[in-house]
């Protein structure tokens, strides 16, 4: 299992030790992420992987690979050859690739969990179990992005043991769909102030972009970036109805 989410990391080893599968399952995080290797330089049991670097003699030691937010690409050698299982924070075909959330929140199109065999290309191939999540008006991208990982974790838990025996059935996506890049977020953040369009479309743009902890959206006043963000808050009334 191959993780680069330290929530996501926290739940699956806690699920694997409750569930007993009673296999060799061995967890792997992405070489170049560095907040992991600072904090699990020590362990024994969580090791960096560089995946294009592994040959077959490594990956001929495991029946399936899991991708759980991994930072790296699987080489074509490895999905081609082996059962790959990705779980991915959106709703195939729509959105496929950079921060599904930001752009569903952006063009209205649907958002959630999708546990599907992995293929040559990027979010792509059958889909084997797949749960939508609520945008509501007031969501932050941040905000989707928590109930994305809470609804992985209620669908891990139903389907871990499924997944690992291979005990499922998986079905192929007819629709194209869309996909987005980093290039593509690049651009969402650098803010046009003459921009023409609603209100509603400023704000979404600002909410898809708000994150807790990470500066996305600017605007440039001569040599400076200007960092902006949204917030909201709920009428209190309203919140106890």
């Amino acid at each position: 299992m191959i993780v680069d989410n330290q929530y996501i990391y926290e739940g699956i080893r806690n699920l694997v030790e409750e569930i007993n599968l009673n296999e060799k399952i061995d967890f792997f995080y992405s070489y170049h992420n560095v907040a992991f290797r600072k904090r699990y330089c020590n362990d024994d049991i969580f090791c960096p992987v560089s995946l294009k670097k592994c040959t077959e003699d490594f990956w001929k030691q495991y029946d399936v690979f899991f991708s759980f937010h991994c930072k790296q690409l699987f080489p074509d050698a490895l999905v081609k050859n082996h059962r790959c299982i990705n779980i991915h924070p959106g709703f195939n075909p729509y959105n496929r690739g950079w921060f599904p959330q930001v752009f569903s929140i952006l063009n209205q199109q649907p958002i959630g969990v999708t546990i599907h065999e992995m293929d040559s290309e990027i979010d792509h191939g059958p889909i084997i179990y797949q749960e939508e999540v609520l945008i509501e008006s007031y969501d932050t991208s941040y905000d989707v992005y928590q109930k994305i990982l809470q609804k992985e974790m209620e669908m891990l838990r139903r389907n871990l043991y499924s997944l690992v025996k291979g005990e499922y059935n998986a079905v192929s996506v007819k629709a194209i769909g869309n996909i987005n890049y980093k290039e593509d977020f690049n651009r969402l953040c650098k803010l046009k102030l003459d921009q023409v369009g609603t209100l509603g479309e400023h704000i979404n743009l600002l909410r898809a972009l708000t994150f807790e902890g990470y500066k996305n959206a600017y605007f440039e006043e001569g040599s400076k970036k200007i960092y902006t963000s949204i917030k909201f808050e709920i009428e209190e009334n309203q919140m106890r109805n």
